[in-house]
C-alpha cells in the first residue's frame, strides 16, 4: 500500500527563488499533487539498483538483436537499420538518458519492469526540479530524495564533449511545435548542457536545415545567418522520422557516417524503445525477478497486458483476463503497430484505489525517482507525484 506524506506548500515561490520560473506555466505544475510517496532508504536503493541492472540487460539484448539481425521483429523500419548499426558501433554516441517505468518496489513487493522509455522520455522537469523544490518549500531536506537527475545529465553532456573533441561544443535542441510539455523538457536539457560547456540553441524541428554534405544548421534570428551545430537533440521519435521523413533520415545517416553531427538520443535507442525488446529480454533472462513474461500472443491462463510495440502514454493498451476476455482497454492512434503481451501485475495503490507507477531515470546511471498517479492504465492525464525518503 502506498503511503503518502502531505506537502501543503506549493513549490511556486521556491521555483522562482532558484530561477526556474519558466516552469510555472500550464505544462508542469497543474498535475503535480500536494503529496509525496513515502519511500524507505532500502526501497530507494532497490529502485536505483533495478534500473542499473536493467540497463545492462537492455545493452545485452540490443547486441543480441544486432548480432542476429532481428530488426524486423522489433518493428524497426528497414531504412533505420544502417544508422542504428553506425551509432551502436561508435561509443562516442552516448545514450543521454531514458526512463524505466516500474511496478512494485513498496512494502516488499518485487520491482518489475513495465517498459523503458529510452528515446523521447519526458517528466524531466517534474523529476529533476519540481519535486526538489516541493521538498524545499515544505522545509524538508533535499537529501531525502533519489534525485541527482540534473547533475547526472550535466555529467553526461560533459562526457559527450570529452569523447567528441573533434566536434564543436554547439548543441541544437529541437521538439515538435505545439507541445509545451516537450518544450519544458528540452529547456531543462539545455540548462544541463550549458553547465557542461555547450553553446545551446533551441528551434522547432520544422525550422532545422539539414545538408547531407555539410551538417545540421540553425538560423540565427539576430542576423538570419545559418550556423552549423555539431550536436543535435531531437525530442522526436525515431520511428516517426523513419516513417514520415525518409529523406531526412537518409541525410542523418550520411551525416553520422561522416562524423558531421552527433544525434541524441542515438538511433540505437529505438532498439530499447520497441516493446518487442521485452520479449527478447524474457528469452535471454527467463524468470529474472525484474522481468514479466512477454510474448507475441496472449499468455495462456494468465492475465496479461496487450501493448503496441511503439505506443505511448497508455494508448492502445488492453488488460486481458486469464480467459483472454478484455478487462479494460484504451483506444489510440498506434493501433496499426504489432502487439506484444506482457504478464499483468497490479500497480501499487493508495487507500483511495489510485494506482502508482514508479519512474526511474537513467543517464549513465540511475539518478532520479518519481511516480505517476492515475487509473489502472496510466495515460497523459496522469498526475506526477514526488517522493520522500523516510
Amino acid at each position: 500500500m502506498i503511503s503518502l506524506k502531505r506537502l501543503p506548500t506549493s513549490p511556486d515561490a521556491q521555483l522562482r527563488n532558484i530561477g526556474w520560473e519558466w516552469m510555472l506555466g500550464h505544462d508542469t505544475l497543474p498535475y503535480l499533487t500536494n503529496e509525496a510517496v513515502e519511500v524507505s532508504p532500502d526501497e530507494a536503493d532497490a529502485y536505483a539498483e533495478a534500473a542499473n541492472d536493467l540497463f545492462d540487460m537492455f545493452v545485452a539484448a540490443g547486441q543480441h538483436v544486432i548480432d542476429n539481425n532481428r530488426f524486423a521483429e522489433l518493428g524497426i523500419p528497414e531504412n533505420l537499420v544502417e544508422l542504428i548499426r553506425l551509432s551502436w558501433d561508435d561509443d562516442r554516441n552516448i545514450h543521454l538518458y531514458g526512463r524505466f517505468d516500474l511496478a512494485g518496489g513498496i512494502d516488499g513487493s518485487q520491482i518489475k519492469l513495465l517498459e523503458f522509455n529510452a528515446d523521447t522520455a519526458t517528466c524531466l522537469p517534474e523529476t529533476a526540479v519540481v519535486q526538489y523544490a516541493h521538498l524545499k518549500a515544505n522545509r524538508l531536506d533535499d537529501s531525502q530524495q533519489l534525485n541527482t537527475l540534473f547533475e547526472t545529465l550535466t555529467a553526461q553532456f560533459e562526457e559527450l564533449l570529452a569523447v567528441n573533441p573533434d566536434l564543436q561544443p554547439t548543441l541544437l535542441l529541437s521538439a515538435m511545435r505545439g507541445f509545451p510539455e516537450d518544450d519544458a523538457n528540452v529547456a531543462l536539457l539545455g540548462e544541463a548542457a550549458r553547465e557542461a560547456g555547450f553553446e545551446v540553441e533551441f528551434d522547432f524541428v520544422d525550422n532545422v536545415e539539414f545538408s547531407s554534405e555539410e551538417g545540421i544548421f540553425w538560423q540565427n534570428p539576430k542576423n538570419s545567418q545559418f550556423e552549423k551545430m555539431d550536436f543535435w537533440f531531437k525530442l522526436v521519435p525515431w520511428e516517426s522520422i523513419a516513417e514520415d521523413e525518409p529523406e531526412m533520415l537518409n541525410i542523418l545517416t550520411d551525416l553520422v557516417r561522416q562524423r558531421l553531427v552527433v544525434i541524441l538520443n542515438p538511433a540505437y535507442t529505438l532498439l530499447f524503445q520497441s516493446k518487442y525488446i521485452l520479449k527478447v529480454l524474457w528469452e535471454l533472462y527467463p524468470y529474472h525477478p525484474l522481468l514479466l513474461e512477454t510474448d507475441t500472443k496472449p499468455l495462456g491462463g494468465k492475465a496479461c497486458v496487450e501493448k503496441v510495440i511503439f505506443g505511448r502514454e497508455g494508448a492502445n493498451v488492453r488488460i486481458l483476463n486469464e480467459d483472454g476476455s478484455e478487462r479494460l482497454g484504451v483506444e489510440g492512434e498506434y493501433g496499426e503497430y504489432p502487439k506484444i503481451y506482457q504478464e499483468y501485475v497490479q500497480l501499487e495503490q493508495d487507500s483511495e484505489g489510485n494506482t502508482y507507477q514508479a519512474g526511474v531515470f537513467f543517464a549513465g546511471e540511475a539518478c532520479g525517482l518519481g511516480f505517476r498517479k492515475g487509473g489502472p492504465i496510466l495515460d497523459n492525464g496522469a498526475s506526477f507525484v514526488g517522493h520522500i525518503i523516510e
